[in-house]
């Protein structure tokens, strides 16, 4: 029988990741529940949305009587709930949406899915899965240059987004305790791949080396983060859901730290090679331009992602080099995409009916 699982969020970043690896590499029935803010992209999901394991709903996942009504509809196996404001510089801007969406709309998926568990026959019960996508940067940020967050540190977030998303942590693991919902959580370091939204650091420096505008770096560029490639957590995550053992937390890494600054100018330097600029300029380095460091900023992120290894034999299968090649190159080749989105065409108002 086909496994059917529900995705909040899944036309963000990491959500559209997931459930393309879902529909092409694995048997699975998807229902994608999305909010659609204006991080939610159907475009990115343009390849599977004819698939019939897809489907698609507009849903704010704080609507709790909708979420009933697909709960009893769809009758998952396992909820992977990703739905999340996640920009830090949008959360000390304004902090409320995200208190809204991460901890209560987290909050009302944990009830829709308890209503839904507790009414389950005792085999499905026993089988069914409610698997939280959280962030490292809960942890707060590392002191020593050899410190690694495991499972165990303790959570010190530093902005309202990782306060957030740790108060959403905070309520998963409770609904286990005092409720027995069968939960797993996830904490992941930096992203970056397709499909990226362009106010994230990596896309923003490559359309902006594109235009020939300045790249911004915050304070020296020494803040340190450690990188996964989209499509390797996509990976990592659907082991987790279909393996992991309930109530334990992994951790899920690139194994790759980098300063802001190395990032910045590795891709100038893939830039030149792939597209190179005019002579005047001569390197897309010289585009670089330090900027006020944001408030509370955290020096360093480093993830121990050696309990997943250990207990479910993940691994990234891209390097560093290897991903941040594959994503220049695809910005470079899908310039219809990130078009839309800088123009705001790919906004659902402007498409029409796509529910």
């Amino acid at each position: 029988m086909t496994q059917r699982i529900i995705v909040t969020g899944g036309a963000g970043f990491i959500g559209s990741a997931v459930v393309r690896h879902l529909i092409n590499n694995t048997d699975v029935s998807v229902l994608n529940i999305d909010k659609l803010t204006y991080a939610g992209n159907t475009e990115s999901l343009a390849s599977v949305a004819g698939t019939p394991r897809y489907e698609f709903q507009q849903v704010d996942i704080c609507d709790t009587a909708t979420l009933h009504e697909l709960f009893a509809r769809f009758q998952p196996d396992a909820v992977m709930h990703l739905a999340a404001e996640s920009h830090v510089d949008r959360s000390i801007d304004s902090p409320s949406d995200f208190i809204q969406t991460n901890i209560v709309g987290t909050y009302s998926m944990l009830e829709a899915s308890r209503r839904y568990w507790s009414g389950l026959a005792a085999e499905q019960k026993q089988g069914f899965r409610f698997h939280h996508i959280s962030t490292d940067e809960v942890y707060g940020d590392l002191e020593g240059t050899d410190d690694l967050f495991t499972e165990t540190t303790p959570y010190e977030p530093s902005s309202p987004y990782s306060a957030s998303k740790a108060g959403s942590d905070h309520l998963v693991r409770a609904w286990h305790r005092t409720y027995g919902l069968p939960v797993l959580v996830t904490n992941c370091s930096n992203n970056y791949g397709p499909f990226h939204f362009p106010e994230k650091l990596i896309p923003h420096v490559i359309l902006n080396a594109i235009h020939g505008k300045p790249l911004p770096v915050y304070g020296d560029g020494s803040q340190i983060r450690d990188w996964l490639f989209v499509e390797d957590h996509a990976r990592a995550l659907f082991e987790v859901v279909s393996r992991g053992t309930v109530g334990e937390t992994y951790n899920i890494g690139g194994h790759n730290e980098k300063r802001n600054l190395q990032v910045v100018e590795t891709i100038c330097e893939l830039l030149d090679e792939l597209r190179p600029c005019d002579e005047e300029l001569g390197s897309y380095k010289e585009l670089i331009t330090f900027v006020t460091d944001r408030p509370g900023h955290d020096l360093r992120y480093a993830i121990d992602a050696s309990k997943i290894e250990r207990e479910l034999g993940w691994r990234p299968q891209e390097t560093f080099e290897s991903g941040l090649r594959k994503t220049v190159q695809w910005y470079l080749d899908n310039q219809e995409w990130w078009q839309r989105v800088l123009n705001g065409e790919y906004r659902p108002e402007r498409l029409g009916n796509i529910g």
